[in-house]
């Protein structure tokens, strides 16, 4: 009978994992910590009314979202560059790149629809 029961004994340390770096209770906690403090701090701006400027307020709550899909990225996905042999990167960064090919469009439609299909929105100094 083999003493190795099927596990290598050259020191297998996380090669199996797919580069995934090791789940911890600590790891989650401060995932879970970070996102709770980036969804309740935009809740806190929009009900208080921190930023008057809807422009401004709405470029503060799209940065934190993103600072929040990373957070989870890292720490509830353990997507890093070297996981999968960078594999789970390069199809981040596609998923990114059509992501902000689709967010753009809609945004680009709708403003035109909006600027082109309002009656009178732009018949202010025609009389």
């Amino acid at each position: 009978m083999s003493a190795s029961h099927g596990h290598s004994s050259h020191g297998d340390h996380g090669h199996g994992d797919g580069g995934h770096p090791p789940s911890t209770f600590k790891g989650y906690m401060v995932g879970f910590i970070l996102s709770v403090i980036l969804t309740v701090i935009p809740f806190w701006m929009v009900m208080d009314r921190s930023i008057s400027d809807p422009g401004t307020l709405g470029l503060v709550l799209l940065v934190i979202a993103g600072v929040q899909v990373v957070v989870h990225m890292i720490y509830f996905l353990h997507m890093t560059p070297s996981a999968e042999g960078g594999w789970t990167m390069l199809a981040l960064l596609f998923t990114a790149v059509i992501l902000v090919i689709v967010l753009a469009g809609s945004v680009w439609v709708m403003y035109h629809m909006n600027i082109n299909m309002m009656p009178g929105h732009g018949m202010h100094g025609m009389s």
